[in-house]
């Protein structure tokens, strides 16, 4: 009686421990059935975004904590179940885990949703229903919306940058949870740490700017420059030479006349003088004004 009751004992457990493997098989087959009919919806990450640069899409930013988010969280995976037959992709992205894509996007609201053709993104703004947003896609009513400018798609520099800047606030954040939390450090000395760290870094940064700029374009010593006075010497021709003569003669003469001119009228003036020296006085004026040279001679 004891072997047989053991034997049965035995086979009771066999057959336990079959039921609860096969009941563990079912819940796995459908939790990957379950999972197999939620991957319709994809999950968009900084690994994988640039997935959507190709094709259609639909894309819907949320966070866990948003009750329009989780409103509307049923109406998008009915979108995901229909995209197929709809010809596009849809997506999501949870900002809390993703920061990077939510500054890459600039999502300031939420839920935000952004169609994307080939590269292209326009931001959803009609009814968040699911006739609509199937009718924004069917009814191609994306088309008559501007699409974001080239300076903020995504794939843009300034975007890119945008994002790494939210990956850094998110980052910053985390580390003043745990100074402030995990080590008890006060708000304030948190602030205080993060201010001379900034300073530090600035320091360096400027430092490493002005080594570069030593290098690319160094600093030229600076040189005397001797600067020789050169004079010219204005060559003077003979016949300048000649006219400066003569019109220092022709002045000289001027100035003799004017004196005689001046002696005739003092001597004229002068009532105590007799005719005779009158005469004599004009008769040496006038040969004083004959010019002597050639002609003269020739007329003596």
């Amino acid at each position: 009686m004891a072997g047989l009751a053991r034997a049965e004992l035995q086979e009771y457990g066999r057959s336990s421990c079959l039921m609860c493997i096969s009941a563990v098989f079912l819940l796995l087959v459908c939790r990957v059935n379950a999972q197999a009919e939620d991957h319709h919806v994809l999950t968009v990450a900084d690994a994988n975004w640039t997935l959507i640069l190709q094709g259609e899409w639909m894309i819907k930013f949320y966070a866990p904590w948003c009750p329009a988010c989780q409103h509307l969280q049923a109406d998008w995976e009915n979108l995901g179940r229909q995209s197929e037959s709809l010809g596009i992709s849809v997506g999501w992205v949870d900002v809390t885990q993703q920061p990077g894509l939510s500054g890459r996007f600039l999502v300031t609201t939420l839920p935000t949703i952004f169609h994307a053709k080939d590269g292209n993104f326009r931001k959803y703004v009609s009814s968040r229903t699911i006739e609509d947003i199937q009718a924004y896609v069917v009814d191609r009513k994306w088309a008559t919306v501007e699409p974001v400018p080239g300076w903020r798609s995504p794939s843009s520099l300034l975007m890119s940058g945008m994002a790494n800047l939210f990956r850094l606030s998110v980052w910053i954040r985390q580390i003043h949870t745990y100074l402030t939390n995990a080590l008890g450090i006060p708000s304030w000395g948190s602030y205080v740490l993060f201010a001379i760290i900034t300073l530090f870094m600035g320091l360096i940064l400027g430092l490493m700017l002005v080594l570069i700029a030593d290098c690319i374009w160094p600093s030229r010593p600076k040189r005397r420059e001797n600067k020789t006075v050169v004079i010219v010497k204005e060559e003077v021709s003979e016949e300048e030479v000649e006219e400066k003569h003569t019109s220092d003669l022709d002045n000289e003469s001027e100035r003799v006349s004017g004196d005689d001119s001046t002696e005739e009228d003092g001597v004229m003036t002068d009532g105590g003088g007799s005719g005779s020296e009158q005469m004599l006085s004009a008769e040496s004026s006038v040969r004083k004004r004959k010019p002597q040279g050639p002609d003269t001679a020739e007329g003596t």
